[in-house]
């Protein structure tokens, strides 16, 4: 996939069906906004309502994205899109505890892909799988 940076996140533009575990399910509205700048997502589950708002920054050449929820929740991520998978990585706190935090979009597709959000407790050697969402386009 041979494209300028600044639309990798193409792929994630659209509205969204999301489903992990046994009975959880959210929708996902991902558009383009600020002169298609800036890619806005509005994730909306039963008890969680999230947006987040990611930019391609040309300097680092990374893609960087701050998450804000209906809990008070702030991250921030930064990271790349290497080998057909979009990786977003930050270092975090838990419970007074260092580690780091990923979400990683793969097995991408024109209407479905998979979502992780994954935890490492030694610097990014390992990492666990704490929520696998799957995505379909509506």
């Amino acid at each position: 996939m041979n494209m300028e940076p600044a639309n990798q996140f193409d792929f994630w533009l659209g509205e969204w069906d999301a489903h992990w575990g046994e009975d959880g399910q959210a929708t996902n509205t991902v558009t383009r906004i600020l002169d298609r700048k800036i890619v806005q997502e509005d994730f909306v589950a039963p008890d969680l309502h999230g947006m987040s708002f990611s930019s391609y920054d040309p300097e680092r050449k990374l893609w960087c994205q701050t998450w804000v929820d209906n809990n008070g929740t702030y991250l921030d991520f930064t990271g790349t899109f290497e080998d057909g998978k979009m990786t977003l990585v930050r270092d975090a706190i838990v419970r007074g505890e260092k580690c780091r935090q990923r979400m990683v979009w793969y097995d991408i597709e024109a209407g479905q892909f998979h979502w992780n959000w994954e935890r490492s407790d030694d610097n990014g050697q390992t990492w666990r799988v704490l929520w696998q969402i799957h995505y379909t386009r509506k």
